[in-house]
């Protein structure tokens, strides 16, 4: 009997691949929704610091989903991609899946949310994004 929701990983490779731990969960193993948001805001800022060539804080949380628990011993592979750039933002869908690395292993889409960052300078004031042709500094 197949799983309806489970699902292959995407092409290209993750951001981000973390093993939650036994601290990362309550008692049951049902690891915490602020850890996994940690990790998506992590996984979310990588591609925002290249665009922006530099520092970058999170201003938004645009939308948040948890679709399906996560558990500890999961292996979980963080797949972003921007989607908007704006003169000093830049909006960042993440998409999170689990690996259930068990006899039989399947893989679940368990998290999708979109962040947003702003480019900062050293005051961490905002900053315009440099443009894609810049020299690098």
């Amino acid at each position: 009997m197949s799983n309806p929701h489970h699902t292959a990983l995407p092409d290209g490779m993750p951001q981000l691949r973390v093993v939650p731990m036994p601290a990362d969960a309550n008692v049951h193993g049902d690891v915490f929704g602020g850890w996994i948001m940690a990790q998506v805001d992590i996984a979310g800022s990588l591609p925002a610091v290249r665009r922006a060539n530099g520092r970058v804080a999170t201003i938004a949380v645009n939308s948040f989903l948890f679709k399906h628990p996560v558990f500890v011993g999961d292996l979980l592979s963080f797949y972003s991609e921007i989607v908007k750039v704006g003169n000093t933002s830049i909006t960042v869908n993440v998409e999170v899946y689990a690996e259930r690395i068990r006899l039989k292993s399947e893989t679940v889409k368990v998290t999708e949310a979109t962040l947003t960052y702003v480019a900062t300078d050293d005051n961490r004031m905002p900053r315009q994004l440099p443009p894609l042709d810049a020299p690098l500094a």
